[in-house]
């Protein structure tokens, strides 16, 4: 009786993350609202702008896109492998991965997806990389690359896990 109750309890806080996925809805709009401002910002001076600060421009439209995919990954992939599936109807467009997207496979994607968006980072602060005499900015580009690296490495890992852990579940069927 009482480990009923308090396994049916547990199953229901479930919904307690329901307002966190909404929450993650509001983000996509902050995103939205910043990528606007960037397109805004350089409209007026475009003709003015170098090739490598329209470039430094475009890569962080590029870094914004990914992380608001991510979210967008994040927020439906958590909602229906922890809260409930999404019922859209077939009529209506749906996401081809909606619902297809463990948790499993949705690590993967965000490893990936964080693995982009610092090379992303890296990419811009060596285009705007200025040698200086203390040597400030060479350690922070030298740190930015070992986290890179870092996330490389955990993504990397992840994929290997996930397809040892993928084998030996299809050699057990």
């Amino acid at each position: 009786m009482m480990e009923s109750i308090l396994e049916k309890t547990l199953y229901a806080s479930r919904w307690l993350m329901a307002p966190v996925y909404l929450g993650m809805s509001l983000l996509l709009l902050v995103l939205a609202f910043k990528f606007f401002q960037e397109m805004l910002y350089m409209v007026p001076i475009l003709f003015e702008m170098s090739e490598q600060t329209l470039i430094l421009k475009i890569l962080t439209l590029v870094d914004l896109t990914l992380v608001g995919s991510l979210v967008v990954m994040v927020m439906f992939s958590g909602y229906e492998n922890f809260v409930s599936k999404i019922d859209i109807s077939e009529n209506s467009e749906k996401l081809s991965w909606l619902g297809k997207m463990d948790s499993g496979s949705l690590k993967l994607k965000v490893s990936s997806s964080i693995v982009a968006i610092s090379a992303i980072h890296l990419l811009k602060n060596y285009m705007e990389f200025k040698p200086d005499a203390e040597g400030v900015n060479e350690t922070k580009l030298m740190w930015l690359l070992i986290v890179h690296i870092g996330f490389v490495l955990s993504a990397l890992c992840m994929q290997l896990i996930d397809k040892i852990d993928r084998s030996s579940k299809a050699a057990q069927h």
